[in-house]
């Protein structure tokens, strides 16, 4: 209990959550501040599933982010190597596994949706590679 109040002092101060009576209850309330923080930790632990069998879908992005935005460009290159996405091109990117979500979400982060695009794909050039590479 005394963790739980240590807790709940700490999210206050930084006001992560705001705490008020409603009809004579209690409520605890995230704040703006608060899920910013708590979808930055999403953002750092996320992982995209992969399924026992393939479904022989290559799912491929693409993005043509402004050089005044160079900073966004790098972490989003950073981040799709970091979920396991192979580059073929500079912009390019490609996995072999349903990811939309992680995408969607990816681009929400860094306010740059409107630069990439999701593609699916049966078939692709030097596709044995690309197997090998995710071992499949």
């Amino acid at each position: 209990r005394r963790m739980f109040n240590n807790a709940m002092y700490r999210m206050k101060k930084y006001r992560l959550v705001k705490v008020y009576y409603k009809d004579g209850e209690e409520v605890i309330e995230i704040t703006e501040k608060g899920r910013k923080r708590l979808l930055k930790y999403e953002f750092d632990d996320m992982k995209i599933k992969k399924p026992k069998k393939w479904d022989k879908l290559w799912r491929i992005v693409i993005f043509d982010i402004p050089e005044k935005r160079k900073k966004v460009r790098n972490a989003i290159n950073y981040k799709l190597k970091d979920l396991g996405f192979y580059p073929i091109q500079k912009s390019t990117f490609i996995f072999p596994y349903e990811c939309r979500n992680e995408i969607d979400f990816v681009a929400e982060h860094f306010f740059a949706r409107k630069y990439i695009n999701y593609i699916v794909a049966k078939e692709i050039d030097n596709s044995e590679k690309l197997m090998k590479i995710f071992k499949i």
